[in-house]
């Protein structure tokens, strides 16, 4: 069973970091991974930077801008991970965008993932029908759980494809606006959350998007088996430095 499914398996509530690759320094990639695995964080996204993220925020894109001005690039970031199951056993998830996938080659790419210990991929521009017909295979291939997006905006015929094509978890984005914190959720997500939980989906959904502190924490993960941390983070070890993971992870939990 891959790492994911046995962490979502567990009788609590699920956080999980993402952290933009080579940032804020080019080396900071596994330090950071390993105070994250350290500090109690469920599950990590490592986020590949890339030139045009067009799901992220200013934030993550400022972040992005710098890893890649840094020199991170798909192949280093894989250098860098190479030994990462000698000293971390927690999920990790690597999210980005499918031209940098494309331009390493799918199959490469997906085999090189499975080297070294990667257990999902998010890629949020990659169409689930593409997804079905031309890389599903690749996937499954090498153990990988591909996982999706949905929004508030996603009818309830496409959520049951995509929970039908899913077999980890839904990525469960809260608002239909590119990454970033929030103080707290409205009405309109309140009802979206009671929404996705009233249809009984056979994948647990994790929400991401607007998540930065105990109190959206706690009122995502009311209806959901966990949820994602991303822009709050970002903004934390930019203002702090790498070394202050934990500082961050305790103000959540």
């Amino acid at each position: 069973m891959n790492r994911i499914q046995q962490r979502l398996q567990e009788d609590k509530k699920l956080l999980s970091l993402y952290f933009t690759a080579g940032y804020p320094a080019i080396n900071d990639t596994m330090p950071i991974l390993q105070q994250l695995q350290d500090s109690g964080v469920d599950m990590v996204e490592i986020g590949l930077p890339f030139s045009d993220p067009l799901a992220d925020g200013p934030t993550i894109q400022a972040s992005s801008t710098t890893a890649l001005h840094n020199g991170m690039t798909t192949q280093l970031l894989f250098d860098q991970l190479k030994d990462v199951r000698k000293t971390i056993d927690i999920p990790l998830i690597l999210m980005g965008y499918f031209n940098p996938m494309l331009q390493y080659g799918v199959e490469k790419f997906c085999a090189t993932c499975a080297e070294i210990g990667i257990d999902g991929i998010i890629m949020p521009d990659l169409p689930l029908a593409e997804y079905e017909a031309e890389y599903k295979a690749i996937f499954e291939k090498y153990g990988l759980i591909n996982v999706f997006l949905i929004t508030p905006q996603t009818s309830d015929d496409r959520i049951r494809q995509i929970d039908a094509a899913s077999d980890g978890f839904i990525y469960m984005v809260s608002s239909t606006s590119t990454t970033g914190a929030q103080s707290g959720f409205g009405n309109t997500q309140s009802e979206y959350f009671e929404r996705i939980a009233s249809m009984k989906l056979k994948n647990p959904q994790i929400v991401g998007f607007g998540i930065s502190n105990a109190n959206t924490f706690n009122a995502a993960t009311a209806y959901a088996k966990g949820a994602i941390i991303g822009s709050a983070f970002i903004k934390h070890i930019t203002t702090h430095g790498a070394d202050s993971v934990d500082t961050f992870v305790k103000t959540i939990r």
